[in-house]
This record gives structure tokens, sequence and C-alpha cells, in this order.
């Protein structure tokens, strides 16, 4: 956050959104000497004195997305917490059951798996006088990202920052994605350069809706995901709402395994201390499946308990959660996608959840969050025009 010039400042202008913490201004009269200008990429131009130059990129992007009307960033400071996953099913979900026209664009440089997830493993782009065309999923859906161009799919990325900025940049300057309803980008986790460069060119060049925070309950991961929402605040982009992801395994009783508890067998070691039987290394106990003979039994007491969904937290939450973590934020809280296997599946398979497992617990709890979304979006976009 930037604090106030000291005493012979200039009047202030915007802090760049990749200046250091504690920036002092572009135009005050310590610009690029202070202590904190250290290491900041703007502070040779602060120092200079000379105004800063718009970048041209900033036109061609916003030449190129004008008949985008929405476009949102999915963030979250902590790897491994579903994002892309989400990203992906929103995509699916806007295209297939609101019949939006929709665009996925994976800003993941080193790790791209939303060709994958969207079931177009070695598709590649073609490039026409237009520019470069996304690959479509269906008429109304394409999707962009550098798996397209790997030779080989497990091909390492091994790019400075300026490299993988320069292919952002190419990105919203050079695919045509023609007219939309939504562009969805999925960045990698973090605050880095990636979501710099993203933030800088959509804001400044066409406008960006907002940001869908994604993260998971425990406090491994929410306190990475504060650092995104404070990244969001200092950046000016707007959060759309936070969706806490695995927010507990959710499957139908039919689908569970039944086993027999296994019994360890252990013998004293002569000073008062157990250790396990050397013969289990050799003499294994066999695990008895009892899934049939358990369902028999629930059938039998009453059949409709066949129908129950078992619940777990797999991922425990931490104090209030992600629910209470919003709050503290001051955004929204767009709600609870569970853990569930069909999921998992779905996006093995590169289909949409509700195309995969119509009947998953999960189709309702995805549905209200996209809900949310939508209203947060289209619908205050339509209020404003009116």
């Amino acid at each position: 956050m930037s604090s106030p010039p000291s005493s012979g400042a200039r009047s202030q202008a915007p802090v760049p959104p990749d200046a250091n913490e504690g920036c002092v201004g572009p135009t005050s009269e310590e610009a690029g000497k202070a202590s904190t200008c250290a290491g900041c990429p703007n502070q040779k131009v602060c120092a200079s004195g000379e105004p800063r130059q718009p970048d041209p990129a900033l036109v061609i992007v916003q030449d190129k997305l004008a008949q985008v009307k929405h476009k949102l960033v999915v963030l979250s400071g902590k790897g491994g917490v579903g994002k892309t996953t989400f990203a992906c099913q929103l995509a699916f979900c806007l295209a297939q059951q609101y019949g939006l026209q929709v665009g996925l664009l994976d800003v993941d440089i080193c790790g791209p798996s939303v060709p994958r997830v969207m079931g177009l493993t070695g598709q590649e782009v073609h490039q026409s006088a237009a520019g470069w065309s996304p690959v479509y999923v269906d008429d109304n859906l394409g999707v962009m990202s550098i798996g397209f161009m790997l030779p080989n799919a497990d091909d390492a990325v091994i790019w400075r920052g300026p490299r993988k900025n320069g292919l952002i940049k190419q990105f919203l300057t050079d695919v045509d994605w023609g007219e939309l309803d939504y562009l969805i980008i999925d960045t990698p986790p973090g605050t880095s350069d990636e979501h710099l460069s993203i933030i800088q060119y959509l804001k400044d060049g066409c406008g960006i809706d907002g940001a869908v925070v994604v993260t998971t309950p425990q406090e491994v991961a929410m306190a990475d995901v504060r650092k995104e929402l404070n990244f969001c605040k200092k950046t000016g982009l707007q959060v759309v709402g936070v969706v806490e992801n695995m927010s507990g395994l959710n499957v139908p009783l039919t689908a569970l395994n039944f086993l027999e508890k296994p019994v360890a067998r252990h013998s004293g070691n002569g000073a008062g201390i157990e250790e396990t039987d050397k013969s289990m290394e050799t003499d294994k106990p066999v695990i008895k499946d009892k899934t049939a003979e358990v369902l028999e039994a629930l059938r039998k007491v009453d059949p409709s308990l066949l129908d129950c969904v078992v619940q777990a937290e797999v991922f425990p939450a931490f104090g209030s959660g992600p629910q209470g973590m919003a709050a503290a934020f001051e955004v929204p809280f767009l709600g609870k996608l569970p853990l569930d296997p069909d999921l998992l599946r779905a996006c093995e398979e590169g289909v949409s959840l509700e195309e995969k497992a119509p009947q998953s617990p999960a189709v309702p709890a995805l549905h209200t969050i996209v809900r949310s979304i939508v209203a947060a979006t289209i619908n205050k976009r339509s209020k404003t025009d009116d």
C-alpha cells in the first residue's frame, strides 16, 4: 500500500500495480530514490522524473477484446486448491447450461493443465489473418493455452518473467476470440508476473469485471489466499467472490466400499515398548470386503437408507473458514463446492461435471455458485445500462 509523499512532494499519481510495498508514488520527490524503491521494476523510470509512457499494447488489447462483454480472472494464492478445475467447470457451465459464448484463457505458462481438463489434449493452435484461433470444445466454447504449442505435453517451460509476460501480451493481442459473453482467465498460483500482466492489460486496456478467488478450508491454504485478497485490494481489482472448494467429501452411500477393520498384532520388546510383530511382514492379515453384507443389512432395515449421501470433512475448516475470511475482507462468499470423485473423473475425461454425472451432489452446488457469478456480472451490468 502506498504511503503519502514526504515534504517537497509533487502532486500524487496512481501507484503502479507492480510497485514495491510502501511505494512513495511516481510523482514524489523521493521517487526512485527511497529505500522502498530498491529492486522495484519501475525504479529507473521514476528516478528519471520522466512521465511513464503508456504501453502501446493497451490500445491493441482494447481493440481485440472490444467484443468481449465480461472478463473474469480465477485466482488463488495457493496451488492445489482446484482453481483450474473450477475455471474449466465454470466455462463449461456458462456455455452449456446458459448457452453463452465463452472463451477460456490459460495463463499458467509453466503448468498448463487446461487442455487436459477441457478434453483438448493433442490439439494445436491455428493462425489466420485475424490472428491465433482458439481451439474449440463446442461452437460456443473456445480455449487458448501454451499447452497447445508444446511439441511434447511433458516438456518443461523454463522461462523467466519477461518471456512469460511477452506470451501473455501475445495471448491478449493476437488471439481472435470474436464476440464473447465471457472470457475466463485461469492463472497460476501466487501474486507474480503473470497476474500483474493480466490485470494491467485488462484494467487499463479494456476493463475487467473482477476476480473469483478459490480456496480450500484449511489454514495452510487460506493463509496464502489472504495474500491474494490483499493483492486484489492493492491493485484495485474487484473480488466477485470467494469459492470454498473441497469443502467436504460427498459420496452416495452405494458408491462406498465397506472393509472389515484390520487388527494389528503386537508383542513386547522386553523394555515396556510395543513393536510390530515381525511375523506380519510375511503373514499379512487379509482385509475382508464386507460391502455386499453391509448394503444388504441396510436394505433389510430400511431401503431408503441406500439413497443417502455420505459426508466427511477431509480438510477441516480453520476457524470460521473461507466464509469468515470473505466476511473479514468484506467480499462476497459464493458458496461451497464439495470434494466429489465424479468431478475428478470429469476432469480426467475432459468433460463437464453435468455431462459426466448429472446426479452428482456437486452439481447443485456448482450451479448455485455460477448463478451468483452471473448475477454479479451480467445482471449488474444490465442494471447499469438501464
